[in-house]
């Protein structure tokens, strides 16, 4: 059976930091809680607690809370009112669609003196004749019963008429206690049934796969196998339609047989579920020949670039921006690379050669993106043309004009300033040679006529 524990109080109780020693209010609703307990030591200031919805057979272990005011354990097994004295400060209980038919022990909570309201509805106790005189005459302090308030003359007239109800009261208990005891033993011959029959398909499933030998294991295991997948699911559905279609009374044994029911097969389909996840053949990343496949299971989109002027390789994966760095795992080899991304594999074959041991991997923080960068194993020189000085001479036209097309430059000289050819420079810049460009500039000319003081022009070379 499923009890309160610790982590569960503790991951209900958010809202006060999951501190538990503290805790004022809890909703423990729909948690399938079989057995209350621990709830008196862990949270000793609860003023509210809801327990709704799950399996409780009996009131227990919340006598402690002194502070308690409002306890709602409506639909659930509970078969009659106890332990609930300690709870002085009790205002509100709410026991809607429970099996209480012993109506006397409410007389259990004349010592909650603060109990203002007292919800029945839906309990057997509920179509006894003299049901809500009882009640009003036993419970002076009540206000409201069910949801109806309680006047004056109606409690006057109730204990004017109590010794007569109570005698009425109890004859009907007696006769709906007998009822319970065949209900809860022909409940134990349903399960008693149901377990052998559970024995009985067990045993002959074991029988089915058995064969004599192992040959006849080795020839008839898939043909076996999709017999029985087939024989199993005919035979539970089958068990479906009877179980749900067999008529049963409303009882707490039916709703706990109901729901172990329900759990049991819900865990059936997860061991299948988890079976198939075991059995699924692992991804082919290298053929048997060797071959090097490209692989993306995650499905995920990436792009690789070129990038030559690096003699690189970028590849871009558009991993999930929030996946933890942690499940990642880049193996960089010579001919692809491989990415896990949560156990999943994204391999891809790369054009040419790389260097795994150059290469690097980083996230992107804008993206999240996972960036490899791997540097080609082939080496390329390029070769950086340089920029002639003689450019800064152009006119604008020119320099325009090759920008624009990105043609081979030529050398345009203004023919207004240069109409001829200077035969007297010639020699002149020979002494030049290896240093630089060609600089028709006038001032230069003069300062070489300066260092060579020997030399006579002659106008006949």
């Amino acid at each position: 059976f499923l009890s309160v524990t610790e982590d569960l109080v503790r991951r209900r109780a958010e809202h006060n930091n999951c501190e538990i020693f503290s805790l004022e209010e809890i909703a423990l609703h729909q948690q399938e809680i079989e057995k209350l307990e621990y709830l008196d030591k862990w949270c000793r200031d609860l003023k509210i607690l809801y327990l709704q919805n799950n399996l409780i057979p009996k009131i227990e272990n919340v006598g402690k809370l002194k502070k308690l005011e409002y306890l709602n354990v409506a639909l659930n097994n509970i078969e009659r009112i106890e332990n609930l004295e300690g709870c002085e400060e009790l205002h509100k209980l709410d026991l809607t669609a429970n099996f209480i038919g012993e109506l006397s022990s409410i007389e259990t909570l004349k010592y909650n003196i603060h109990l203002k309201e007292l919800f029945l509805v839906g309990n057997p106790c509920t179509e006894f004749e003299g049901y809500r005189q009882f009640v009003v005459a036993t419970l002076h302090q009540l206000k409201c019963l069910d949801s109806k308030e309680i006047e004056r003359s109606e409690r006057i007239q109730a204990l004017q008429n109590y010794t007569e109800v109570k005698q009425k009261i109890r004859e009907q208990e007696q006769a709906y206690l007998l009822k319970r005891a065949k209900e809860k033993e022909e409940a134990q011959r349903r399960m008693q049934e149901r377990k052998d029959k559970k024995q009985n398909q067990i045993a002959s499933k074991f029988e089915f796969d058995s064969p004599d030998s192992l040959q006849d294991k080795e020839n008839h295991q898939a043909e076996g196998e999709r017999k029985q997948e087939t024989w199993t699911t005919v035979e539970d559905d089958e068990e479906d339609r009877r179980f749900w279609e067999e008529p049963t009374p409303y009882t707490p044994e039916s709703r706990l047989e109901a729901h172990r029911y329900i759990e049991e097969k819900r865990r059936a389909k997860d061991n299948i579920r988890e079976s198939k996840k075991r059995e699924k053949p692992l991804w082919t990343l290298v053929t048997a020949e060797g071959k090097v496949l490209n692989v993306n299971v995650p499905k995920l989109h990436f792009s690789l670039k070129d990038d030559e002027e690096n003699n690189q390789f970028i590849l871009d994966l558009a991993v999930y921006r929030h996946l933890d760095t942690s499940l990642l795992e880049v193996d960089v080899q010579t001919t692809y690379i491989r990415v896990l991304v949560k156990g999943k594999p994204f391999q891809l074959v790369l054009p040419e050669e790389v260097k795994p041991d150059s290469s690097s991997a980083k996230r992107s923080q804008t993206t999240g993106h996972l960036v490899v960068s791997m540097p080609k194993a082939k080496e390329v020189i390029l070769t950086k043309q340089k920029v002639s000085t003689s450019r800064k001479h152009f006119d604008s036209n020119t320099l325009q004009k090759n920008a624009r097309s990105r043609q081979v430059e030529k050398l345009e000289v203004d023919p207004s300033k240069y109409s001829f050819p200077d035969v007297t420079k010639i020699i002149q810049e020979k002494e030049r040679i290896g240093q630089g460009p060609i600089r028709l500039q006038p001032e230069k000319i003069t300062e070489t006529k300066k260092s060579y003081v020997s030399f006579e022009n002659d106008e006949d070379v």
